[in-house]
């Protein structure tokens, strides 16, 4: 069970990596909002991936989010700072995916790109240490 749930963390990471590619291409091609939707879904995968090594999954954003608070940042088991990188990134995502008047600035986009990368790597590091 315990190689399964290992080799499902591993798929999500590769999932968070993709996002993060899909993040610097479409800021490349200054599609702002979608970079934006791109960082934040690298977030959400690398905490699922998280999420999954102690037996948590849900469809629910809002339960991922949550179950990763209380059990790796809460726990100081990673950096109490990815929580604020979670809550903008959300924030952003929301922003970007219904607001039909909300523009996206590059610079916005840089730099939840520059985040996410952050929170993935925090997360593989966590992941590779345990």
């Amino acid at each position: 069970m315990e190689s399964s749930l290992r080799e499902l963390a591993s798929y999500r990471m590769e999932r968070a990596r993709e996002m993060l590619s899909a993040s610097a291409d479409n800021l490349h091609m200054g599609q702002y909002r979608t970079a934006l939707n791109r960082s934040y879904y690298a977030i959400f995968h690398a905490m699922r991936a998280a999420n999954i090594l102690e037996g948590y999954d849900s469809s629910k954003h809002s339960g991922v989010i949550a179950f990763f608070n209380k059990t790796f940042l809460k726990e100081n088991l990673m950096e109490r700072s990815l929580s604020q990188i979670i809550k903008e990134s959300s924030y952003l995502r929301e922003k970007s995916d219904y607001d039909d008047f909300y523009i996206a600035s590059k610079i916005e986009a840089e730099l939840q790109l520059n985040k996410a990368l952050s929170f993935v790597r925090e997360v593989e590091s966590y992941l590779e240490r345990h």
